[in-house]
């Protein structure tokens, strides 16, 4: 019998006010020097984009600069473990990544616990996607599950690593399917991307802002989005639940600060980002980046980091994901 493992959020972690609700205190709240955004990727990658285009538009709200500073390794542990241990005054936040962000303290010992974070707004919701090439004989993905069930453990997918949102997702189409993909890790979506070009993979499991260009381009086919309604920009694909396969992964990259931080401070740059989100020039910029916007406030994106480890932390205890 399974036995699931419940983890319940710390008192402090659940107990932070809802931040936006009373705008005066937030606005009496100003950075007095720059700010440090903490990334925990390597520069020209996806987050990274998103960071810095984030960045530019609320330093023009702030009256200061907002610098991006990446501090790469070991999956995003590095750059979280630095946002965790930064002072706790406003002038050093982070971007945060799911499910990374909540699976590798469930994976091994981590320098860092969601409880050492306090969210301030979620900004990105990019759902995952089963990408192939144009000329692949599936159309969908009962025709990929039929073919998979025939020939178990010899049709390729590449994901950005082992316990990635698309390797996860991907274990869980496996179950529900009741198939045996073959699993191809990198170390990023560019060269999953490459590696589907090149025909070295016959799936690539990649987000939906990350492939949507090349399927515009006619480049990749998408089989279906992980969304629980179709993204706006792909209102052609179908999700995976309309094809009967309840999967809805992705993955969440929004702003977090050290725990501890004052609230005013939480909810004036809560708001900054709101205000962003909304600005015709940043929702522009993001339509060109192909990044599917989602604003949470504070108590919102805390719920569903809470909620996802709960999620992440039942699968590792009936299907660890180790390769």
């Amino acid at each position: 019998m399974t036995t699931r493992r419940l983890i319940l959020a710390s008192p402090a972690l659940l107990a932070a006010p809802a931040l936006l609700a009373s705008p005066a205190i937030g606005q009496t709240w100003q950075p007095e020097r720059p700010i440090t955004m903490i990334v925990a990727f390597a520069p020209g990658g996806g987050t990274d984009v998103a960071a810095r285009t984030l960045a530019r538009f609320m330093e023009r709200e702030l009256g200061q600069s907002v610098v991006v500073h990446n501090r790469a390794g070991a999956g995003g542990e590095v750059g979280w473990a630095e946002l965790a241990r930064a002072r706790p005054d406003g002038l050093t936040i982070g971007f945060i990544n799911t499910p990374n962000l909540v699976t590798i303290p469930i994976e091994r010992q981590a320098r860092y616990r969601l409880e050492d974070f306090s969210p301030i707004a979620n900004v990105v919701d990019d759902p995952g996607g089963f990408w192939v090439l144009p000329d692949s004989p599936w159309r969908n993905l009962t025709d990929l599950a039929a073919a998979a069930r025939a020939a178990p453990g010899t049709i390729s997918y590449g994901t950005t690593g082992v316990g990635s949102d698309d390797h996860l997702a991907t274990l869980a189409f496996e179950r529900l399917s009741g198939t045996q993909l073959l699993h191809v890790p990198f170390n990023g979506s560019s060269q999953v991307r490459n590696a589907i070009l090149g025909r070295t993979i016959q799936i690539a499991a990649m987000n939906m802002g990350e492939g949507v260009g090349d399927f515009r381009q006619n480049v990749l086919r998408p089989l279906g989005q992980m969304a629980d309604a179709r993204w706006a920009n792909t209102p052609e694909v179908p999700t995976f639940r309309e094809q009967g396969f309840d999967v809805v992964d992705g993955s969440l990259r929004g702003l977090a600060a050290p725990a501890g931080t004052p609230p005013a401070a939480l909810q004036r740059l809560a708001q900054v980002v709101r205000g962003v989100m909304e600005h015709p020039d940043f929702i522009a910029a993001a339509t060109q980046q192909q990044l599917p916007l989602r604003f949470l406030d504070p108590d919102q994106h805390r719920a569903v980091l809470i909620a996802m480890r709960e999620k992440y932390q039942a699968m590792w205890t009936r299907h660890p994901w180790r390769e």
